[in-house]
Order: structure tokens, then C-alpha cells, then sequence
């Protein structure tokens, strides 16, 4: 299992939202196709075919635990994870 799995696995989880890096939730979004907007500590990001935006900050070097169930709702409403999405 690589680590790109291993981090889907854990986004899908939902038991480890406290514990997903922020460097790590961007480079998920990135692999599922988004792309990104900066604004300050906020970074948009949009795609073709999604309607909402996921809008993220950083919590010192972690993700916010309710925005990762954000991008775990919207993976799960669009299937945008393959065989994560389960």
C-alpha cells in the first residue's frame, strides 16, 4: 500500500481527523483534481464538476479536524476516490 493510499484510508476513516497534516490534505485534494486559489492562510480550491469549494487553513502544521470531514464529504458525495470512497 503506498502512501497516498494509506492517507486516503485515513481521510476516509474519519477516526483520525485530528491527525491528518495539512500538507497532507493538500496533496489529497491535488491528486483528486483540484486546483488551488491562495488567498493569505487560505487556500480554495475548486473543480471542474464539484460544486461547493473547499476552503482550508492550516492549525499550526495539522488540518482543522471539521475540514477534513468536509473533503471526506464531498469525496463521498462526488465518488472522486475510487475505491477510497467506501
Amino acid at each position: 500500500m503506498s502512501k497516498y493510499d494509506k492517507l486516503f484510508m485515513q481521510i476516509m476513516s474519519g477516526t483520525q481527523d485530528y491527525n491528518i497534516g495539512f500538507s497532507d490534505l493538500q496533496k489529497a485534494l491535488t491528486l483528486l483534481g483540484f486546483t488551488v486559489r491562495i488567498k493569505g492562510d487560505h487556500f480554495i480550491y475548486f473543480r471542474d464538476g464539484v460544486d461547493e469549494i473547499i476552503n482550508i487553513q492550516p492549525n499550526g502544521n495539522k488540518a482543522k479536524p471539521y475540514q477534513v470531514k468536509q473533503v471526506r464529504n464531498i469525496i463521498l458525495k462526488y465518488r472522486l476516490g475510487g475505491n477510497f470512497d467506501v
